[in-house]
């Protein structure tokens, strides 16, 4: 799966801009731990992919991590829905919410780099 392209609708590309533009102190701090190939694999931010744009993706592993704010309380169904299509294209998810990430960093981390190592 390393490098597959997963298409995506043209129209968010910006959208997606202005959502890195304007990230959440809970994206802004996973994004610290993540960047720069800090676990050895890279990472991009609001990444557009089919008619949606997910918090981080790495296409050499084929992982997403998502951080959900309050926005995502109600939205369980739609939710699972965006996550399915895009695990048919062999994608897999981390889901953390806001609170995990700002209450308790040092095991959402623990997480990703667990994730990544049996990922690669």
């Amino acid at each position: 799966m390393k490098n597959k392209i997963i298409p995506y609708n043209p129209k968010l590309k910006e959208f997606a801009r202005t959502l890195r533009k304007n990230s959440t102190l809970a994206e802004v701090i996973v994004w610290k731990s993540i960047k720069q190939r800090a676990l050895g694999v890279q990472f991009h931010r609001q990444v557009p992919m089919l008619a949606y744009i997910v918090d981080f993706y790495c296409h050499e592993i084929g992982l997403v991590i998502e951080i959900d704010g309050n926005s995502h309380d109600f939205n369980y169904f739609n939710d699972a829905k965006r996550q399915g299509r895009l695990e048919k294209y062999g994608v897999q998810f981390l889901r953390f919410s806001n609170e995990e990430v700002l209450k308790n960093m040092f095991s959402v981390s623990l997480s990703i780099e667990e994730t990544v190592k049996g990922l690669q």
